[in-house]
């Protein structure tokens, strides 16, 4: 293979790819113009008051009785199903206590568990909160964050639910039943008991609240922030623009009507978010309070439940809190109905490429039990699959060296007149059937399939923490060996003084394969000392360039370019020996 077209193929498609990532994002992000209007956890239309009027929906400060001091202490429900664990506050009935038991911080067998959910005066607050709203004209005493509910199990596990109520002293009875699955997925039930001899219109909500603005470094790579699918419509948020963007006194930065779907807050491997009811119109919005630096991503319903007197009303939302698994995600989208909840993972505007390389990277895992094997063998894949092209863009390279004599001849009649030169050496290819672009199509059509490689590898949590073989333990992270203090040998990590100065095992294998596929094709082809000399120095820029990637992606370059430098040899084998043999039949 012609090294230069690989590194300038590999360049401009990486150049493409990342401009259009940032000139031209997923979902545009923009203040709505009844934002004023709207608090971020209130309805966008009217309802109906209690007393069958229509009635605004209300504020935040005219739909809840300030309660004023706690009214007792609090206690919690343990929570412990199969994949976490954790507590439940029955402050006001709170999702905000939960670690992951399958998943660690490092790749250290002593690392704590990853947490998703904490308390909200820890110094990194997120949780989950649900209750209700009612009309802006109705003075009604609701459940609130001071709101100390009973609870009927003091456990809840993926086979004992539990349920909380609370009574308002005003004849209405607020009730939650809490289910969990075998993974990450609550059902959450609320219910309402109308004692009060009138009928009551109440606005169910529900929402993620982050009290932090977390360091995001997945840059273009990766989406993290305020996430929502509307009406089957994608909307990511950053925190900058909904802390920026919020329109006073309510703060909403962005809001959207629709029926069902999905919002949260998204990390690179974690998702916290809210599913209403699928058939229910809702609102959602994306906020940010600046009192206690809360961002509050939620939904709210955009007509009130109505509650006859005597009688009881419930809805039924879900809540997932847990990793970003991909299997996992399908399976709820399929059972729930939820739209696009697949798009948590940020597969990006080439997922219809990205999703089927993980797929199939997955299905080789499940076969052989180890992410390193299974890139390996998908390389092969790659290489069968494309090795028509490959022969052909290598015929190509072969019949251009075989003309250079006679190009040059033509560069040295023609040296004066470079029209002429151009015009005798297109006729020249063109009788001997040279294609000069032929062979940069392989290479162009190649370059889609590293870049969905390499966004699996970044984005997808089951290539998190795999490890290979040896040193390495983690294939989405770099190579942590260091040549600068002789593969740990030397006590310090010189990469602290000079990022420049990591240099791992893997990565300078992976220079070694390009150096070896360098000297290959410079056999295979005629190339001036000029040429060559410049393009010494590639192998080394990208041996140090591929030192801060994931390893795993070091891995299939370097397992890629053995394999091409082997079909290299084989097939310029091969077009020598029939060039030989149509030479002795001539003679």
């Amino acid at each position: 293979m012609d090294t230069r077209r690989l590194i300038l193929a590999t360049l401009l498609s990486a150049a493409v790819l990342i401009g259009f990532d940032y000139f031209f994002p997923q979902a545009p992000k923009a203040p709505v113009a009844s934002a004023p209007q709207q608090n971020i956890s209130a309805p966008a239309a009217q309802g109906t008051g209690a007393q069958g009027q229509a009635a605004q929906p209300a504020t935040a400060a005219q739909s809840v009785e300030a309660s004023g001091q706690p009214d007792g202490p609090e206690t919690r429900v343990v929570i412990d199903a199969p994949a976490v664990q954790g507590s439940l506050s029955l402050r006001g009935a709170r999702l905000d206590d939960l670690v992951l038991k399958n998943y660690r911080e490092t790749t250290d067998a002593n690392s704590p568990d990853v947490r998703v959910l904490s308390h909200a005066n820890q110094p990194k607050p997120d949780y989950i909160d649900f209750g209700w709203r009612a009309p802006a004209d109705v003075a009604v005493h609701l459940p609130d964050a001071t709101t100390l509910w009973k609870a009927d199990a003091t456990r809840l596990d993926a086979t004992h639910p539990v349920t909380l109520s609370w009574d308002n002293g005003q004849g209405l009875t607020f009730e939650i039943a809490l289910n969990i699955d075998q993974n990450f997925m609550f059902t959450v039930t609320q219910s309402v008991h109308n004692q009060t001899g009138q009928a009551v219109a109440l606005y169910p909500y529900y929402r993620v609240n982050r009290g932090y603005t977390p360091e995001t470094n997945g840059g273009m790579l990766v989406h993290e922030g305020p996430i929502s699918v509307i009406d089957g419509r994608l909307n990511e948020g950053s925190y900058k623009s909904v802390k920026a963007d919020g329109v006073p006194p309510n703060n909403v930065a962005w809001s959207h009507q629709g029926v069902g779907g999905w919002a949260g807050i998204t990390d690179k491997y974690w998702l916290m978010a809210v599913l209403p009811d699928q058939t229910e119109q809702v609102v959602g919005t994306y906020g940010y309070q600046p009192q206690n630096g809360m961002y509050q991503v939620g939904f709210t319903a955009t007509a009130p439940v109505q509650v006859a007197a005597g009688q009881s009303a419930s809805v039924q939302a879900h809540v997932f809190a847990g990793a970003k698994e991909v299997r996992l995600l399908d399976q709820y989208e399929k059972a729930l109905h939820v739209p696009m909840f697949w798009k948590a993972v940020d597969f990006g505007w080439l997922s219809f490429l990205t999703r089927p390389v993980f797929f199939v990277l997955d299905w080789l895992y499940s076969m052989m039990g180890n992410f390193g094997l299974a890139l390996l063998t998908f390389t092969v894949i790659v290489k069968l699959a494309f090795l028509p092209l490959t022969i052909k863009q290598m015929r190509m390279t072969w019949k251009t060296s075989r003309l250079k004599p006679k190009v040059d001849q033509l560069r040295a009649r023609y040296k004066d007149d470079p029209m002429v030169m151009q015009q005798k050496m297109m006729q020249l290819y063109r009788e001997e059937g040279v294609n000069l672009f032929g062979g940069f199509l392989p290479l162009f059509i190649q370059a889609p399939v590293f870049w969905c490689l390499y966004k699996d590898l970044y984005v997808t949590i089951e290539m998190r923490h795999a490890p290979f073989f040896g040193w390495i333990k983690d294939l989405s992270a770099p190579d942590p060996t260091n040549i600068f203090n002789l593969f740990g040998l030397i006590p310090f990590d010189p990469s602290q003084l000079l990022a420049l100065l990591s240099l791992g095992a893997w990565p300078i294998i992976y220079g070694g394969t390009m150096f070896l596929m360098q000297r290959i094709s410079s056999s295979a082809t005629s190339m001036d000392p000029a040429q060559q000399k410049v393009m010494s120095f590639i192998p080394l820029l990208f041996t140090f360039f591929m030192a801060h990637q994931p390893v795993g992606l070091v891995i299939y370059y370097s397992w890629s370019n053995i394999l091409t430098a082997l079909q290299q040899v084989i097939i310029m084998g091969r077009f020598k020996s029939a060039d030989k043999k149509a030479v002795v039949s001539k003679n």
